[in-house]
């Protein structure tokens, strides 16, 4: 599984969406309409998934920011 197909999975879950309404360009707020705490729940799982800390969701405003944040992260 990749990293964006299991970041996919986890805003599925929390935002109860379907899989093709999250893609790599998506946007969090306009898109898939999550709010902080959305967007908070879903940092959680991240972190809590791949074991890493995401410092700041500033700058995290698509999926795509997102799976390449982690996978920079993952990197280091």
């Amino acid at each position: 599984m990749t990293t964006f197909e299991q970041i996919q999975e986890i805003i599925v879950d929390q935002l109860d969406k379907e899989e093709s309404e999250v893609q790599l360009d998506t946007n969090f707020r306009d898109e898939l309409e999550a709010d902080s705490l959305d967007l908070f729940q879903i940092i959680n799982d991240i972190e809590d998934e791949f074991d890493i800390k995401i410092e700041s969701e500033e700058g995290l405003n698509t999926v795509k920011d997102l799976v390449e944040y982690v996978e920079k992260q993952q990197e280091a």
